[in-house]
């Protein structure tokens, strides 16, 4: 029974794909092995495992993969029902968290813009108007965004992911991410999240982040052709 419960998470340590599997397990309280994949020399399992996609993260239970980040994150949360709540059982409640977790991803893909060059002066607009339109949405209750920090769930998962490192971000990166004065009740929500000690316990060491991001910028950003 126990090899039958067993739970592998396949994932690569920066991956904020990953990292939003990781804190889930975390905050379900779920025990799991890790298993670091080489995303440039892909094991046999990966591919085994994910053999359309070929990505992390894939998550691993009773022998059953299963892939991409948001599908994963409601597998675990449907599969251990009784165990901190990542979604409300309410159906219209479910469905605008739903709506929240997907605009911040597009607020993520709208940052790679920005870190990439990518028409910088435009992705920047977009990036802080998007920054705006969460914060209004924290104010006004009634558009579904809940910052009850006594119960992680979805939407927390999705911000401290997000923008939980920010610091480091602007530091390698050289723009202003998040702004106390602008957007107050956004940096407030991100960084009580961040000072929680099961956020802390998956936050890699500020250097390696520090040594990664360098590396994107330096080598690999400046690499990839920027869309016309």
């Amino acid at each position: 029974m126990e090899e039958e419960n067993r739970v592998t998470l396949h994932g690569m340590w920066a991956s904020p794909y990953v990292k939003r599997v990781e804190l889930a397990l975390k905050v379900k309280g779920i025990p799991y092995e890790y298993v670091e994949e080489d995303l440039l020399n892909k094991s046999a399992l990966l591919l085994k495992y994910n053999p359309i996609h070929k990505k992390v993260p894939i998550l691993v239970h009773n022998g059953n993969p299963i892939s991409e980040s948001s599908v994963i994150l409601e597998y675990i949360d449907e599969t251990w029902k009784n165990e901190s709540p990542l979604f409300p059982q309410d159906p219209y409640q479910r469905a605008k968290i739903r709506f929240w977790a997907s605009y911040i991803h597009q607020v993520y893909d709208c940052m790679l813009k920005v870190f990439r060059g990518e028409e910088q002066d435009k992705a920047l607009e977009e990036f802080y108007a998007k920054l705006s339109v969460l914060e209004d949405g924290i104010n006004n209750t009634s558009l579904g965004i809940t910052t009850n920090m006594n119960n992680i769930g979805m939407l927390d998962i999705m911000i401290v992911i997000t923008l939980g490192a920010y610091k480091v971000q602007e530091e390698v990166f050289g723009f202003k991410l998040l702004d106390a004065e602008k957007t107050p009740l956004l940096y407030s929500w991100v960084t009580t999240l961040i000072e929680l000690p099961i956020v802390k316990g998956i936050t890699p060491p500020h250097d390696k982040v520090v040594s990664f991001l360098q590396y994107l910028k330096n080598k690999v950003f400046k690499a990839t052709p920027h869309a016309n």
